[in-house]
């Protein structure tokens, strides 16, 4: 894991709703998803922006969307320059997205 990947997942890890790093999805590996939400984060550095990546990224997320899932795409500089905020955020965000007989 990217250092921006272990500051996030030391906020996330242990909260609700959960997180799993690393999960496999229709033929990738996701940074993080949360099974409940049907959600899925990418922590997109420098490498994002170059060559073919932003391209298929983009059809990477097309074909998860397209099963379901809400891909969010987040900067490492964003986690780096504050994680305990992005994980806020993401746990919010997430929290929306659950169904209702998770909501608390």
């Amino acid at each position: 894991m990217s250092l921006p990947e272990v500051l996030l997942w030391r906020e996330l890890r242990g909260k609700q709703p959960k997180f799993r790093r690393q999960f496999p999805i229709a033929g990738y590996i996701a940074d993080f998803a949360c099974t409940e939400a049907r959600l899925i984060l990418e922590i997109d550095g420098f490498s994002h922006d170059t060559g073919d990546r932003p391209q298929r990224d983009e059809r990477r997320s097309r074909i998860l969307e397209d099963k379901g899932w809400k891909v969010v795409r987040i900067a490492a500089g964003r986690v780096l320059a504050d994680p305990a905020a992005t994980a806020d955020a993401i746990l919010r965000l997430a929290e929306g997205l659950r169904p209702l007989h998770h909501s608390r």
